[in-house]
């Protein structure tokens, strides 16, 4: 039954047991109209630490504090009653220790009331996946792309092509290893990402990867074409809503100094 149907709050446990069924829905989104909209229609809502780039025109990800997360968090949280949240944790706030991750996310689902938190990182995170698992946090991975790490990898680049290909794979298969419920692939090739889905056991979510993962993501800003500063090749704009907001500022700045709005519609008049 797709999360458009049923009204039921969506669990970790859920979308894990949509593996190899009707493909997961999720969107990136960070306030709460957005969130109250996409609940009607989507698994999961993930409050991506992109919001640094998309909201708070941040360089990259790496500048997102916990707060910022916390306080989109919220908010989303507030919009959402079917679909699982997730919240990102954001770079520098879990990669010193398993012991600084549980603090991190702990805080993050007690202050947000979020069902699980997600993580960047391949093997070297298996350890702290393990951690939080078994203390009852829920994780969501992340292999392939990893945003926080753009500076040590040398960019945006597509992961797995050639000798990449068995890191990737080998990432993928210690995080779901380490008990996380499903793993985001982000700007892998098809073949790697439809290999990867086949050899989990655990839910595949692709971001620039394949159709044949078990479910896709977009942040919200970019499917609407609300953010403009760049586009990825992975991104399909459902609609242009960044062109017809602009096009509405224009229209209004010119009907403020013409001094056709406000109009008599929308001003009051005396009590006679």
């Amino acid at each position: 039954m797709s999360a458009s149907t049923s009204k039921k709050p969506m669990s970790a446990k859920k979308i894990l047991d949509m593996k190899g069924g009707e493909p997961i829905v999720c969107i990136a989104a960070y306030t709460t109209p957005i969130a109250k909209m996409a609940d009607k229609h989507c698994d999961l809502v993930l409050v991506g630490d992109s919001v640094g780039m998309v909201l708070h025109g941040l360089p990259s990800t790496q500048s997102v504090s916990v707060e910022m997360m916390v306080m989109h968090g919220q908010a989303v949280r507030r919009g959402a009653d079917h679909a699982l949240v997730v919240v990102d944790m954001p770079f520098g706030s879990y990669e010193a220790s398993p012991e600084q991750a549980f603090e991190t996310a702990a805080y993050i689902m007690q202050e947000t009331d979020c069902t699980a938190i997600k993580l960047e990182g391949g093997a070297h995170m298996a350890e702290t996946i393990d951690f939080l698992t078994t203390r009852g946090i829920p994780v969501m991975a992340h292999v392939g792309l990893t945003p926080q790490s753009v500076k040590g990898i040398g960019g945006y680049a597509v992961q797995g092509r050639g000798e990449d290909r068995q890191r990737v794979l080998d990432d993928a298969k210690a995080v779901q290893d380490a008990g996380a419920f499903c793993v985001v692939l982000e700007m892998v090739t098809e073949e790697l990402a439809n290999e990867a889905t086949k050899l989990l056991d655990i839910p595949t979510i692709g971001i620039g990867a394949s159709n044949q993962c078990d479910g896709q993501v977009l942040v919200i800003d970019d499917m609407l074409g609300m953010f403009q500063d760049f586009k990825p090749k992975f991104v399909k704009r459902f609609a242009d809503l960044g062109a017809d907001a602009e096009k509405a500022i224009a229209e209004y700045a010119q009907d403020v100094r013409s001094r056709a709005f406000p109009a008599a519609d929308h001003v009051y008049a005396d009590k006679k």
